[in-house]
C-alpha cells in the first residue's frame, strides 16, 4: 500500500552519519562496521531504495540543527548563525537529490497531486523519485524571525518551534517553561505564511500555549502515548483530544524507549522487552478509541533518528518493513477504508486541506 512518513531525518543520516542514502541499507551498515562514535553505527534501516522497495512515495524530511548555551550538555552548535549553516547544508543535500534525479519537493497542492500520479502510475517504484516536505525540527537554527520567509522560500512548510532541552523559540523534551514573546512571534510569522505547526517535542506548558495562540494547521509529525509509556515526550490524554479537535494527524514513532514502558537506552534489548511493530498498534489504537475513528493517526517512524534496529522493532529490518502494518491493523478489526487512511489518507487529507 502507498505509504506516507511523516518524519524523516534524512539530511542528518547523510551529513552527520556520513550514510549515502542512495545506496542499499546493508552497505551503508557494512561500511560502518567497527565504528563506535554512534550507538546506532552498523544498524541503520532507511535509505532510498528501501523507501522505494517499501512503496513508500512520500516523507516529510527534515533540517535540524539546536543551538545550545553555556552549560547546556546536549550536543549542538554554539551560535545560531552556526546552526543555521548547518541547515544549509541539509538543504544542499536535498537539492542534490533532486538534481540527481532521486528525490523531489512537494510544497503546494500542485506538485502534491502531481506526485500522486506518478506513484500511481504502472511505472516500477525504482524509476520514481522520493516526495519530500521540508520540515524544521526546532527553531533554533532561525537567526531571527525574519528567516523563517528565507526558509519559506526555498520550500520550508512545517516547523516544530522545540526539539529536546531549552530552545530559544520554545521549551521542548525534558525541558519546562513558557514559549515567551519570541516563540509567540514565531507562531504569528508561521500563520502568516501558512506553515505547519508540528508540536512533537513541545514540553507541556508550551503545548498548551501554542495551542491558544496558534490559529494554523497543527500535526504531531512523530509522537506515542503517555497513557502507555508515561514520559513528558509523549501526549497526554487531553493532548491528544486537543489535537483531535483541531484536526490534527499524529504519527505513531518508531523508537522504542516511546513503545515500550521501562526501556533503559543502551541496555534494553527489543526483543527482551517484546517490543515488535504490533505494539505501535496499541499507541494508534489508543488514539482512535479516544476519537472515536481512525482519522487521526498515520505514519511519522522517526527511524534513523539517532537510534537504529537496537531500538526499534525487533521485527523490523529496514524501513521497508512498514508494509507490515495494514495486515497488523486488519488483524485489529480496522476496515480497508480505515487502514488506507492511516497509511496516507489522513496526511492527504490534511495536506489538502492546508494547501488548498
Amino acid at each position: 500500500m502507498f505509504t506516507i512518513d511523516a518524519h524523516l531525518d534524512l539530511a542528518m543520516n547523510a551529513l552527520e552519519w556520513n550514510r549515502d542514502l542512495c545506496k542499499a541499507v546493508s552497505e551503508n551498515n557494512l561500511r560502518e562496521k567497527g565504528l563506535q562514535d554512534k550507538p546506532d553505527r552498523g544498524n541503520a534501516t532507511v535509505s532510498l531504495p528501501e523507501l522505494r522497495k517499501g512503496n513508500i512515495g512520500l516523507v516529510v524530511a527534515t533540517q535540524i540543527a539546536r543551538y545550545v548555551a553555556p552549560g547546556n550538555p546536549l550536543p549542538g552548535w554554539h551560535s545560531p548563525e552556526q546552526a543555521w549553516a548547518q541547515t544549509q547544508g541539509q538543504l544542499a543535500w536535498y537539492k542534490a537529490m533532486e538534481e540527481a534525479g532521486e528525490m523531489v519537493q512537494i510544497n503546494n497542492l500542485q506538485t502534491l497531486e502531481d506526485h500522486l500520479v506518478l506513484w500511481n502510475s504502472e511505472i516500477s517504484n525504482t524509476e520514481k523519485t522520493i516526495g519530500y516536505i521540508l520540515s524544521l525540527e526546532g527553531a533554533d537554527s532561525l537567526i531571527t524571525i525574519e528567516y523563517l520567509e528565507k526558509a519559506y522560500t526555498y520550500g520550508l512548510r512545517a516547523v516544530g518551534p522545540a526539539h529536546y532541552g531549552p530552545g530559544r523559540y520554545a521549551q521542548g523534551t525534558d525541558a519546562i517553561g513558557s514559549l515567551g514573546n519570541a516563540g509567540k512571534e514565531l507562531l504569528k510569522e508561521m500563520e502568516r505564511l501558512n506553515i505547519i505547526l508540528d508540536v512533537t517535542h513541545l514540553c507541556d506548558d508550551c503545548f498548551w500555549e501554542a495551542m491558544d495562540h496558534f490559529n494554523g494547521h497543527v500535526w504531531a509529525s512523530h509522537n506515542n502515548v503517555r497513557a502507555l509509556v508515561n514520559h513528558n515526550r509523549q501526549f497526554t490524554d487531553d493532548q491528544i483530544k486537543e489535537l483531535i479537535s483541531r484536526g490534527a494527524v499524529i504519527g505513531g514513532a518508531l523508537d522504542a524507549w516511546m513503545m515500550v514502558p521501562g526501556w533503559i537506552r543502551g541496555e534494553s534489548d527489543p526483543k527482551t522487552k517484546n517490543c515488535n511493530l504490533e505494539v505501535i498498534i496499541d499507541h494508534f489504537d489508543h488514539i482512535c478509541q479516544l476519537s472515536g475513528n481512525a482519522l487521526h493517526i498515520g505514519v511519522g517512524s522517526d527511524l534513523d533518528g539517532a537510534f537504529g534496529t537496537e531500538q526499534c522493532p525487533y521485527d523490523l529490518e529496514t524501513i521497508a518493513d512498514l508494509r507490515q502494518l495494514p495486515e497488523l491493523f486488519q488483524r485489529r478489526g480496522y476496515s480497508t477504508e480505515d487502514i488506507g487512511n492511516i497509511m496516507h489518507g489522513n496526511w492527504l487529507r490534511f495536506l489538502r486541506n492546508a494547501w488548498r
